[in-house]
C-alpha cells in the first residue's frame, strides 16, 4: 500500500515534468522563430514593391539631408531608420540560403547527440540557443555585408540549433514516464509549430510597420530572455533539481526503474546499422521533413506569387497552418497516451497509426493544391492541413526512438534529424530550382515529388517499424563494488 502511494503521480498538469514541457515549448518556439524569420522578411527583402515605397538602401539622401539641414523633420529621419536593403538574390540563391541553416544542423546532430547523454543536455542545449539568438541579432548586418556572410551565419546558426534540438531527448529519457511521452513531447514539439504561427502572423506586420530587420532583432531578443529562464529552471535529471516534489520525483524514477540510468561510454554501432526498426524510423524523419521543410520555407512565397497578395497578408495567412500544427501536435499527443493507457492499442499499433497518417493525409493536400489553385479559400485550407496532419507523426516516428532505445535516444534522435535535414537540404534546393524555371509546372512537380516521397517512408515504416526495447539497448546487468 505504500509502495503504491509512494508512486501515485498526483496532478498532472501541476508538476514539475509539465513544467519543463512548458519551458522546452518556449525554446523549441524561440528557435523555430529564428529560423522562419529569413522565410517572411526574404519577401521584402528581395522585392522592393512590397516596401511600402521605402527606397533600396543604396539612397543615401535622406540621411545626408538631415545632417546638412537641421530643419529636417524628426519624422522623416525616423522614417529612414525604418527603410531596408533590396538584395538582388534569385530564387536559385534563395533556395541555398534557405538550405544553409541545415546544413549547420547536420554537422551538430550527432556529436552533440551523444555527448550530451554524457555531460548533460542542459548546457548544451542552453548554449545552442544563446548562439543562435545572438546570430539572428547579427543577421541584418552581415546580410549589408554579403549572401555568403549570410550563408555562413546561417550555417554556424544551423550548428547551434542542432545542439538545442538533440539535447531535448537526453532530458526527455530522464524526466519523461512511458505513459507519458506522447504527451510530453507533443507539448514541447508543439511551441516550434506555434512558434511558426507566430513568426508568419507577425512577421509580416513588423516588416511593414518597423522594417524587415527587426523581425530579427525582436525574436533573436526573445531568445536571449528565453536562455535566461532556461539556465535558471531546468535540470537534467529529476534526481538533482531543488523544487521536485518527493512524490513526483519517485513517481518518475519509478516508472524508469526498467531503463538504465547508467553512464555510457560506447555506442553499438553495428548492431544500430543492421537494426531495421531504426532504419524505418530514420526513413520516416527523411519522408516527414521533406514536405515539412517546404511548407516552412516556402509558404510565404507560395501565398505571395500564386494567391497575389502583399507582404502582410501574406504572412497573416501563412501563419494559420502553423496553429492548426500545434493544436493537433497537442491533441495526437493526448490521444496516443489515452489508447495506451486504456490499453485500447498497443503501443506499435499507436506508433504506426499516427505515422501513417501523418504522412497519408498531407500527401493528399498536397497532391490536390496544384488543381485548386484558381480557388482562394480552397487553397488556404489545404495548406493549414499540411502541416496540421502531418504533425500527427509527433506521436509516431518522432518519438520511437524512446521506446526502442532508451539508452540512446539523444544519439539516435541526432541521427534521426540529420536524415530529416538532409531531406530539407534536397528539398529547399530542389524547389527553388524547379519553381526556377517555371512557377506553375514548378510547384506542381514540387508537390507530387513530396507526397511520392512521403508514400514511401509511410510503407517502409508500416513494414519495419516496431515499438520493443532491441537487444542491442538493454542494459547489461553489472556487479557493483
Amino acid at each position: 500500500m505504500d509502495e503504491k502511494s509512494s508512486t501515485k503521480k498526483g496532478p498532472e498538469f501541476c508538476s514539475l515534468r509539465y513544467g519543463l514541457a512548458f519551458i522546452m515549448h518556449f525554446s523549441n518556439f524561440t528557435m523555430i522563430t529564428q529560423r522562419v524569420s529569413l522565410s517572411i522578411a526574404i519577401i521584402a527583402m528581395v522585392n522592393s514593391t512590397q516596401l511600402h515605397g521605402l527606397p533600396n538602401a543604396s539612397t543615401e539622401g535622406p540621411l545626408a539631408d538631415t545632417v546638412n539641414n537641421p530643419s529636417r523633420s524628426m519624422k522623416e529621419f525616423n522614417s529612414y531608420l525604418n527603410k531596408a536593403s533590396v538584395y538582388e538574390w534569385s530564387p536559385e540563391t534563395q533556395g541555398i540560403i534557405f538550405s544553409s541553416i541545415s546544413y549547420g544542423i547536420i554537422v551538430t546532430l550527432i556529436p552533440s547527440g551523444y555527448l550530451a547523454g554524457i555531460f548533460g543536455a542542459k548546457q548544451m542545449l542552453g548554449a545552442g540557443l544563446l548562439i543562435s539568438s545572438l546570430l539572428t541579432l547579427f543577421t541584418p548586418l552581415a546580410a549589408d555585408f554579403g549572401v555568403i556572410l549570410v550563408i555562413v551565419i546561417r550555417t554556424i546558426q544551423g550548428m547551434a540549433q542542432g545542439m538545442a534540438w538533440t539535447g531535448q531527448f537526453t532530458i526527455w529519457a530522464k524526466w519523461a514516464p512511458p505513459l507519458e511521452r506522447s504527451k510530453l513531447t507533443s507539448i514541447a514539439g508543439s511551441g516550434a509549430a506555434f512558434g511558426s504561427f507566430i513568426i508568419l502572423c507577425v512577421g509580416g506586420l513588423i516588416s511593414q510597420a518597423l522594417g524587415w530587420p527587426f523581425i530579427f532583432y525582436i525574436f533573436g531578443s526573445i531568445g536571449c530572455v528565453c536562455c535566461l529562464l532556461w539556465f535558471t529552471v531546468i535540470y537534467d535529471d529529476p534526481m538533482h533539481h531543488p523544487c521536485i516534489s518527493v512524490q513526483e520525483k519517485k513517481y518518475i524514477v519509478a516508472s524508469l526503474a526498467q531503463q538504465s540510468s547508467s553512464p555510457r561510454r560506447s555506442v553499438p554501432i553495428k548492431a544500430m546499422v543492421r537494426c531495421l526498426p531504426l532504419w524505418a524510423i530514420f526513413t520516416g524523419f527523411f519522408s516527414h521533413f521533406w514536405l515539412c521543410t517546404i511548407i516552412i520555407t516556402y509558404l510565404p512565397t507560395y501565398i505571395s506569387s500564386v494567391l497575389h497578395v502583399n507582404i502582410r497578408d501574406s504572412g497573416v495567412l501563412s501563419s494559420l497552418p502553423f496553429i492548426a500544427a500545434s493544436s493537433c501536435t497537442i491533441l495526437g499527443g493526448q490521444l496516443a497516451d489515452f489508447l495506451l493507457s486504456r490499453n485500447l492499442l498497443r503501443l506499435v499499433t499507436v506508433r504506426k497509426l499516427f505515422s501513417s497518417l501523418g504522412l497519408l493525409l498531407p500527401s493528399l493536400c498536397a497532391v490536390a493544391l496544384p488543381f485548386v489553385a484558381s480557388s482562394y479559400v480552397t487553397t488556404i485550407i489545404l495548406l493549414i492541413l499540411i502541416p496540421g496532419t502531418s504533425n500527427l507523426c509527433d506521436s509516431g516516428f518522432i518519438i520511437n526512438t524512446l521506446d526502442v532505445a532508451p539508452r540512446y535516444a539523444s544519439f539516435l534522435m541526432g541521427i534521426s534529424r540529420g536524415f530529416g535535414l538532409i531531406a530539407g537540404i534536397i528539398s529547399s534546393t530542389a524547389t527553388g530550382f524547379l519553381i526556377s524555371q517555371d512557377s506553375v509546372s514548378g510547384w506542381r512537380n514540387v508537390f507530387f515529388l513530396s507526397a511520392a516521397v512521403n508514400m514511401f517512408g509511410m510503407f517502409f515504416y508500416i513494414t519495419f517499424g516496431q515499438a520493443e526495447i532491441q537487444d542491442w539497448a538493454k542494459e547489461k546487468t553489472l556487479t557493483r563494488l
